[in-house]
Parts: structure tokens; sequence; C-alpha cells
């Protein structure tokens, strides 16, 4: 599914886009339950009232159906590795974006959180417990004008530093968070734009944004974590993309110090 060049641009950048992961037809089928549970109408804007509407998960047979395609069964054992990865039976959180002058309050940079802590916040630890990818389903098309989700280009290498010394515990995510936006200062900006069935796979590590929405149409977005069977293997004996690039990161931090 991903090529070479594909796979040695998610280590070095922290994300790869599949085109037509999914079909329209597909997504059509996913559009219809996600407008009726917005509660609004496709066809009135006046309807279009808040900057954005966050839906949970969806597991009716469409959503099963684009979380789970050949292409990006490939891809996923092209990166986490054959047998490490979980199947998903179906997508959520959706940001649905509307067109919009009012601030969305939910567009600061930072990294996702992975799994709960004794005091239930979110943490993420070095061998990212509870994540093995970020992953962006597009559900609709997605311009530059449309909020695509901004991504600091290799901001993922800079993390790994920030979690090495704090073990199996890991690190408070907003904590992390604020010292992650810190380290990826600087890096370029790239847009998650692309067309309907498009999927983004993300390092779990990756530093993105989102963005107020200044187009003509609502956009539809899927961003669900694909699930690991196990942790990271920090080794070095064989590492898949993701552990390569948590492996140079580390590496590449020792030889600044």
């Amino acid at each position: 599914m991903l090529s070479d060049e594909q796979v040695e641009a998610f280590v070095e950048d922290g994300f790869v886009r599949i085109a037509g992961a999914f079909s329209r037809e597909v997504a059509g089928r996913c559009l219809e339950e996600l407008w009726a549970a917005t509660g609004c109408d496709p066809a009135d804007r006046s309807t279009w009232t808040r900057p954005v509407i966050r839906l949970n998960g969806f597991g009716t047979p469409p959503f099963r159906e684009a979380a789970n395609t050949p292409a990006l069964y490939e891809a996923f054992d092209q990166l986490v590795g054959p047998g490490r990865w979980v199947p998903r039976q179906g997508l959520g959180t959706f940001p649905v974006r509307f067109p919009s002058d009012e601030p969305p309050g939910d567009d600061g940079w930072h990294l996702e959180g992975s799994f709960p802590g004794p005091d239930g916040k979110h943490r993420v630890n070095l061998r990212s417990r509870a994540r093995a990818l970020l992953m962006l389903f597009l559900f609709s098309d997605v311009g530059p004008s449309d909020a695509p989700t901004r991504i600091r280009v290799g901001s993922h290498r800079d993390v790994p530093a920030l979690l090495a010394d704090a073990g199996e515990e890991g690190r408070e995510w907003l904590d992390l968070c604020r010292d992650a936006v810190r380290a990826s200062e600087g890096r370029p900006e790239a847009l998650a734009t692309g067309s309907v069935g498009d999927v983004f796979l993300c390092h779990p590590f990756l530093v993105h944004a989102a963005q107020p929405h200044r187009g003509t149409e609502p956009r539809f977005m899927a961003q669900p974590p694909l699930d690991p069977a196990g942790l990271l293997d920090l080794s070095g004996a064989a590492p898949t993309p993701v552990e390569r690039a948590v492996l140079e990161g580390l590496a590449s931090s020792r030889r600044r110090l």
C-alpha cells in the first residue's frame, strides 16, 4: 500500500495520506447519520449556528466499513506491524466544523492523550500505551479554507526526549503538551487537505491543531486512534516505522546535548 518513500516520509514527517482509503459511497451513507446527529439541516444554513459540533463514536455498518478496508489494513501492517494493532469497531470522535466568524475555542496546538492515570487525567508514555496511531478520516472534501487540521511537520521527533525519563507511568497530558508545543516551535506546517475517503495516518506523538473554518461547506472528519496490541518495542531490534521515529528522536536529542 505504501511505497518505501512514503514510509520514510512517515518516519521523518510524522504522517502520510492514504488517498481513497474508503469509498465515496460509504462516506455518503455515513454522512446521512452524521448530519442527523448534528441536528442541523444541510439545506438550511440558518441551522448552522455553532462553529463546531462534537459527535461521539459511531459503530453502524458504514462506519465499520470505512474503518476496515484492505488499504488501511496493509498500511497499518507497514507502519505499526502485523498483529500489533486492533481492528476498529467504528469511528469517532467527529469534530464537525461549520463556516463561522466565531472562534471555535479548541484550536490550540497539542498532541493526543493516550491513557488515563490514577486521577483520571490523560497521560502519555514513551512506549505509547493505548495509541498506535492518530488517524484523520475525511468524510468531506477539505481544502485550505475548510478548517484542515494543521500539522507541525516532524514534531513527533521532539516528543520522545520529553518522555525519556518518565517511565511507564508517563507524563500528564496537559503538562506534556506545553513542553511539546515549545519544543516544536519553528517546525514547518502542513495542512491535512484532501478528498472524501482520504485518511491521514499520523504518528501518536505528532503535534497538531484545529483552526477556524473560513470556507463555505461544513467539514466532516473523524479522528480516532488506532489501538495497539501492546506497547512499542524500543529495544532497537527490527523497529517498525513508528518505533524508528521514536528511537531517532531520542538519538537526535542526545546528540544535541
